[in-house]
């Protein structure tokens, strides 16, 4: 809708203040300017208006026409999302790139979904049925790895007057007709609109009761998260939040990987998605993009697109989850949204709060982190979306606002530490500064799956890196040499703990990845490890006499081979009561 009295009267950056204004409205979709650039209405006055744009302002000049789109800013959902690469509006990088070159020129607006594509479809309504919001009318397969339900979009109810054959359709194509109760018909395509700023409704949220898992054994073991939860990962510049991400997206058993790339360095997102595009599935030993997309907002892209680029990750999400799916949600990294967010905010010359940031930033974060959850969809499944943020506090200070505001919101800090990252101990979850409060709802699952060994085992290696902890201090002043050997003891197993197995290598064939089961083996054999020394140490046989056996370093190495073996956790316990055999028979 075009009215010709709403034009440009300023520019500041992305902020563009618009004369009339009387045609928009808050959050209104706009196009500015002859080259048609596209924006957002985020203020309304008496006789102005105020609109970010998600484009480069150069050259916008003033007396430019301002049009309504009419609707809010928003997003097209359907088949042909997955194995794609968008921006943060969710224009098609692959599809520009054909069309226009490896720039994306200003004003370029091509559809999220290929409507020249065809998708078999499946049928599963027929006329006269009565549907509702939610309900699954067709379904397509839309990779070897994931079968594309066709909903019909919240909030519409009625009568089916027409429904077509099966067949091959295009995403706007008429699928069916349907008479709501008023009487109005509507016609039902593959395709669906939704406002990315608008969470999509859900029939109820469910309790957190299964784990997210991920295969790291830091993670799974010492701080789990559950599908439908949000997780925190904060850590200075190489640190390693993105290797984590990347195992996260690869290993944990979600069914779709949302990743998105907010605001990081053009050479980072490239190497991101090449990775992607060349990593193999390990559940269908397929290309990984078959289940994944992917959201790539580079830092020298516009401000304005980066603060936009969450709530459209999020809202594809949403869409999947509404198909029963369990998806994971990767931003990477919140910290360069928050920047975002000030910079739009001094431009507008609002009330700046701690370190300049919006006093609305909690708000903010609490919207996005609230959207994830376990929920019974409008179609009575069960979906989950978790989210994962990566968080780049400036110099590592973990008291900064994003940091402390993403606490409040988040039951799972996973502390990134410099000092291991450098000492190359990855995952780099620090297991002092970090913490999960998913771990008693998740306690029954890990129960029934792995019986109540596991939760045992977890508490005793938690409460001996503890310790360790305590006397690591005591030894500073003193020295280890003074310690007693059960003391000594403990900084040895935690030793073991440390680098046999809160350490992976995630170039390693075997130990990039590890199963609950075999998880709880090796914590077994590392606690029966520390029994049995201990029941040496009780007796006055020095610790010594044990670490030159070899045992403790042989240990470490166990993670590598259990992989392919899981029945060498039972043979190396038998190697631990023979190396105790021999000390004690040394001693008689």
């Amino acid at each position: 809708m075009i009215n010709l009295s709403d034009t440009i009267q300023g520019v500041n950056g992305p902020v563009i203040t618009v004369r009339g204004g009387r045609s928009l409205k808050m959050l209104d979709m706009v196009y500015v300017g002859a080259q048609r650039l596209l924006g957002e209405v985020v203020e309304v006055r008496t006789n102005t208006a105020t609109v970010q744009i998600y484009e480069d302002s150069t050259g916008l000049k003033h007396g430019e026409p301002v049009e309504s789109a009419g609707i809010p800013m928003s997003i097209k959902l359907g088949p042909g999302l997955l194995g794609n690469i968008f921006d943060g509006i969710a224009r098609p990088l692959k599809t520009i790139e054909a069309a226009a070159g490896p720039f994306i020129s200003r004003g370029i607006h091509l559809p999220a979904l290929d409507p020249e594509a065809r998708w078999p479809l499946e049928i599963l309504v027929k006329t006269g049925d009565t549907v509702t919001g939610g309900q699954i009318f067709a379904q397509c397969r839309e990779t070897e790895a994931i079968v594309h339900k066709c909903m019909i979009p919240p909030g519409v109810t009625g009568v089916l007057t027409e429904v077509a054959q099966p067949g091959a359709f295009q995403v706007d194509d008429q699928i069916a007709i349907l008479r709501d109760p008023r009487g109005n018909l509507i016609p039902l395509t593959i395709a669906q609109v939704w406002p990315i700023r608008q969470p999509r409704p859900f029939a109820r949220r469910l309790p957190t009761d299964r784990p997210l898992v991920t295969g790291q054994r830091v993670i799974d073991t010492l701080f789990p998260i559950g599908k439908g939860g949000c997780a925190a990962i904060p850590g200075p510049f190489g640190a390693g939040k993105t290797m984590v991400q990347h195992q996260l997206a690869k290993w944990s058993d979600a069914d779709i990987i949302v990743y998105l790339g907010c605001g990081e360095r053009g050479n980072e997102m490239t190497q991101v998605l090449e990775e992607f595009g060349e990593l193999k599935d390990p559940k269908t030993n397929r290309p990984l993009m078959e289940r994944t997309i992917l959201i790539a907002n580079t830092s020298n892209m516009p401000v304005a697109a980066r603060e936009a680029s969450i709530y459209t990750g999020m809202t594809i999400a949403e869409y999947y989850r509404d198909m029963g799916y369990d998806v994971a949600l990767m931003a990477d990294s919140t910290s360069r949204w928050a920047e975002a967010l000030r910079e739009i905010s001094g431009r507008l010359e609002e009330m700046p709060a701690e370190e300049s940031f919006p006093a609305y930033l909690p708000s903010r974060l609490a919207g996005f982190y609230e959207r994830a959850g376990c929920m019974e969809t409008l179609s009575r499944q069960t979906g989950s979306v978790t989210v994962i943020g990566a968080i780049s506090p400036q110099g590592g200070d973990f008291s900064e606002p994003v940091t402390q505001n993403t606490k409040r919101f988040t039951r799972c800090f996973w502390a990134l530490d410099r000092a291991l990252a450098y000492a190359r101990h990855f995952p780099s979850i620090n297991w002092q500064g970090s913490y999960s409060e998913y771990y008693p709802e998740l306690a029954p699952w890990y129960k029934e799956k792995l019986g109540p060994d596991y939760l045992d085992c977890r508490l005793r290696i938690k409460a001996l890196l503890h310790e360790e902890g305590a006397l690591l201090e005591i030894a500073k002043l003193i020295g280890t040499d003074i310690l007693p050997d059960d003391q000594k003891l403990v900084i040895e197993i935690a030793r073991v703990i440390r680098v046999g197995f809160l350490q992976q290598n995630a170039f390693h064939r075997t130990d990039t990845y590890m199963t609950l089961e075999n998880q709880l083996a090796l914590m077994q054999t590392i606690l029966h490890l520390f029994d049995r020394a201990k029941a040496l140490t009780d007796q006055s046989i020095p610790l010594s006499q044990l670490k030159v056996t070899g045992i403790f370093d042989a240990l470490v190495k166990l993670k590598l081979e259990l992989g392919d073996h899981p029945e060498e956790a039972a043979a190396f316990r038998s190697k631990i009561d023979a190396a105790v055999q021999g000390v004690l028979e040394n001693n008689k």
